[in-house]
């Protein structure tokens, strides 16, 4: 049960995700194929004086239908959105952790921030009453690598554990790190994905002030349009994605339903930048992840594009896409899913790995919506607003972050 590099084989047997589209994997993946947007008017903090006024806010979360009332009131909101999606997960599994070996077991998720909401309360009461005033329970409640341990307390997994923080490219690059981990035989069970809730006035104003954010207030399920020649700015959301891995020989075991296969990885660094995107470094990572699948370009049926509706993002993307896949680029289709989830930052490539598994096993495309006005530089098939049926063996996901810090994953379907 080995691949052709005597690795250990990566299957994916759960899903879970709660997003600004919706508040579980049927729920999200219903509205997504139906082009409906989850992009709303900001409600989770005062927006007035921000020029960014929307984002994709998680509707009507209540942490207590996954968390008792003690658990909850000492755990950030981006915590407590992995905690939910890791169960869900689970269940979709139908994987009884009690029963497995612990020890074999792990949780791998990226995060971008930690919990700004509570930094910026904890700044407050500093201010205002005093420093030793500060919640005691602060730290724990703040860092980024908490909701990786939070899940690992929740369901009591023992082993390789750790958290990535590579910004946008974090939770694609922690999928890919788990299964590494599994190819290795370090773990035979990995939670991995990502989660992210920042949607603060510090948060907000901070990617506002270095113009990545639209400030397209006026309609907001508009806002964000992934290469169209009239974007303008990415809208930031919350929510988290999980992918439930396991070896193939484990799944196997235990009898599983297997989703998909994990077969290819590639990160890479631009080493250009700090914030502006180098085509040259997303083009490696491409390329590095198919060729660790064992394919090549003209392989890949889709691609679940990391388009983020900013005008440098879209156009280095498109640049290098067709870099790596020449002529074959106007050929595969591409769609950007955070035309609909807005940009959940290092808790994209989780929710986005949702939506490649699903669409492997559904046959359906979902759209890029908002694709009015084409623009010339980006002229590749984005699969413009209305959902396509096709037959999806293998899909390509990207995600590239600030630093100049890229991760890819190819998804294949399952064949034993």
């Amino acid at each position: 049960m080995k691949d052709a590099k005597g690795r250990n084989r990566v299957v994916v047997t759960g899903l879970g995700t709660i997003n600004a589209v919706g508040n579980t994997v049927d729920e999200f993946w219903q509205r997504l194929i139906e082009g409906k947007s989850g992009i709303g008017f900001t409600t989770l903090c005062d927006a007035s004086d921000l020029s960014c006024k929307i984002s994709g806010e998680v509707k009507g979360f209540d942490p207590l239908e996954w968390l008792d009332r003690k658990e909850a009131r000492h755990m950030a909101r981006f915590s407590q959105l992995a905690i939910a999606a890791s169960q869900m997960a689970i269940q979709h599994a139908d994987l009884d952790t009690s029963k497995e070996n612990q020890e074999r077991m792990g949780v791998f998720l990226g995060n971008g921030i930690g919990s700004l909401p509570d930094v910026e309360a904890g700044c407050e009461v500093v201010r205002t009453k005093g420093a030793m005033r500060l919640n005691a329970f602060f730290m724990p409640i703040i860092l980024t690598n908490l909701a990786a341990g939070q899940v690992s307390i929740a369901l009591r997994l023992k082993g390789y554990t750790s958290t990535v923080s590579t910004a946008c490219a974090a939770s694609t690059q922690s999928i890919g790190e788990a299964a590494e981990g599994i190819r290795r035989g370090s773990a035979d069970v990995m939670i991995a994905g990502g989660t992210e809730a920042a949607i603060t006035p510090i948060g907000i104003a901070g990617f506002a002030v270095m113009k990545a954010l639209t400030s397209n207030n006026d309609e907001p399920t508009k806002a964000s349009r992934p290469f169209d020649a009239n974007r303008d700015g990415f809208v930031p959301s919350e929510g988290a994605g999980i992918v439930v891995l396991e070896s193939m020989e484990h799944a196997i075991r235990r009898g599983a339903n297997i989703l998909a296969e994990v077969v290819g990885f590639g990160i890479s660094s631009d080493a250009h930048h700090p914030v502006a995107v180098d085509g040259e470094g997303a083009t490696r990572a491409m390329r590095w992840a198919i060729e660790d699948a064992g394919m090549t370009p003209k392989d890949i049926d889709y691609i679940n594009a990391h388009g983020t509706s900013t005008p440098l993002n879209d156009r280095s993307e498109t640049a290098a896409i067709k870099s790596l896949f020449g002529d074959y680029a106007y050929k595969v289709p591409i769609s950007a899913t955070k035309s609909m989830t807005g940009h959940l930052l290092g808790g994209t490539g989780g929710v986005e790995a949702v939506v490649c598994v699903k669409t492997i096993n559904e046959g359906i495309i979902h759209p890029t919506i908002n694709y009015e006005t084409p623009d010339p530089e980006c002229d590749l098939d984005y699969v413009p607003n209305v959902a396509r049926e096709k037959d999806v063996k293998t899909v390509l996901s990207n995600g590239f972050g600030f630093g100049g810090q890229n991760a890819c994953l190819v998804f294949k379907k399952f064949v034993e």
